[in-house]
């Protein structure tokens, strides 16, 4: 199976670009599966929601061109893998722009003439892996964790049917830090297509 790891972070050496890289390789270490790292600050990904994305959520015109790649880049996966830094308290801008224009209506969803929401990435698996500054106590004590589960894995994968197997914030970003987040995501990656996988555990 094929996994498509989009990584958000203007800097290549940061820590979230190790994380996502450590992913990649937990992925392909079995032999069996495959992935692709997008690096959405390099490619230059516009996140704006422009009017062609208006139309396109209208349904009056096909999605933009470097949509459509997107779309395809997802479709031919079997695992969407987000890695990227809290910045207050959610996705940095440019992610969220990716989501805001590539989850469009008609590929991500779309509505029944009886106004249901039909559900169109089911076949989907999701991992989120988060880096956060701040601690674990921090996020327990505001709520942070439950907040990002809430806008993030309901407001946006539900809402598409994508099931989420891994919801993670991944704290601190000192050097020993940065090493067990390492091995962590080393570890998902292994587990990312296992049956009935919750947090890259076989249940």
């Amino acid at each position: 199976m094929h996994a498509l790891i989009v990584v958000s972070h203007p800097d290549p050496q940061s820590l979230t670009h190790a994380v996502a890289q450590a992913f990649a390789e937990g992925v392909r270490a079995p032999g069996r599966h495959t992935a692709e790292l997008a690096d959405i600050a390099a490619e230059g990904f516009q996140p704006a929601f422009n009017p062609a994305d208006r139309a396109t959520f209208f349904r009056k015109a096909a999605a933009p061109p470097d949509v459509l790649r997107e779309q395809e880049r997802i479709d031919r996966a079997g695992a969407l893998v987000l890695v990227y830094p809290v910045y207050w308290w959610s996705f940095p801008g440019q992610l969220k722009g990716w989501i805001d224009r590539v989850f469009s209506n008609g590929w991500a969803y779309s509505e029944t003439p009886e106004g249901q929401i039909e559900k169109r990435l089911r076949r989907l698996a999701v991992h989120l892996i988060g880096i956060g500054g701040a601690g674990e106590g921090t996020y327990a004590r505001h709520g942070y964790g439950t907040a990002l589960r809430t806008q993030i894995d309901h407001g946006i994968f539900d809402y598409c049917g994508a099931q989420v197997a891994t919801s993670r914030v991944l704290h601190g970003t000192d050097s020993a830090s940065a090493a067990s987040h390492i091995a962590t995501a080393r570890e998902l990656g292994r587990g990312a297509f296992a049956e009935h996988a919750v947090d890259g555990v076989r249940a």
